[in-house]
């Protein structure tokens, strides 16, 4: 199962927040975060008596080329191909944190660079962890929808494509399951976006976007189940001033 719906379907049939927050530099350059969050009192709601029975501590930091090092005699073996689809995660910065005592549940992934062509899909970054150790096919590359970046002078696209269509339906289905399950509780599902720029924003594609009073930062906010169901929904074109 997928990173952002092991997230949903997991730790979060329960309640999760996910933010994608991107800092760019004048030149381009800039510094990405995608951050998932259990929200303890939608896990709370449905866990119910199991809420307090589950004792987790971790705190695991690593660099996605760690693994690859720690594996280097299998890598060597991949093609050409499949080493440039797990070196776009050289430099890519993990935090894990569960914590039961604390009530914290958390996910981070930094990445910095140099280019938004360079920005790696960064909720597939577990899944290439995973293929790397147990030497698996790639896996992630099943994931029915992609995320991409592009920068120009004049505009900013946050770009989603489905990969698979009947993949894509299969999760429809169970999201609609979960939505008759649960759909009578209060539960926090959020995706949100968090861009700042250089240049100040014009105008953005989507309609209740938050652009901050200076006109260089937008927030945008999604329901995470609907983002899930049509994931292309999450598209965003932003304009800048000339």
């Amino acid at each position: 199962m997928k990173l952002l719906l092991v997230c949903l379907f997991g730790m979060l049939f329960l309640g999760c927040q996910v933010t994608e927050t991107l800092h760019f530099n004048a030149d381009g350059s800039g510094t990405i975060v995608v951050e998932m969050l259990r929200v303890e009192q939608s896990y709370q709601q449905l866990a119910g008596e199991e809420y307090n029975k589950n004792e987790v501590f971790e705190d695991t930091t690593y660099v996605f080329d760690d693994y690859i090092s720690k594996h280097s005699e299998t890598f060597s073996k991949l093609t050409a191909q499949d080493k440039a689809v797990f070196n776009a995660y050289n430099g890519v910065k993990v935090h894990i944190k569960k914590n039961s005592f604390e009530k914290e549940f958390r996910t981070t992934f930094t990445q910095n660079f140099l280019q938004t062509n360079q920005i790696a899909d960064l909720y597939k970054t577990q899944e290439y962890v995973s293929d790397i150790v147990h030497n698996y096919a790639l896996s992630a590359e099943e994931h029915y929808y992609k995320v991409a970046f592009q920068l120009s002078s004049n505009e900013f696209k946050r770009m989603v494509t489905i990969n698979d269509v009947q993949q894509l339906k299969k999760q429809q289905a169970t999201i609609n399951n979960y939505k008759k399950q649960f759909g009578d509780k209060r539960i926090h599902q959020r995706l949100t976006l968090s861009y700042h720029f250089a240049k100040k924003i014009k105008s953005v594609s989507i309609p209740d976007a938050k652009v901050s009073a200076d006109k260089k930062s937008v927030e945008i906010s999604f329901g995470l189940l609907e983002s899930l169901f049509d994931p292309s929904s999450t598209s965003v074109v932003i304009v800048f001033e000339e």
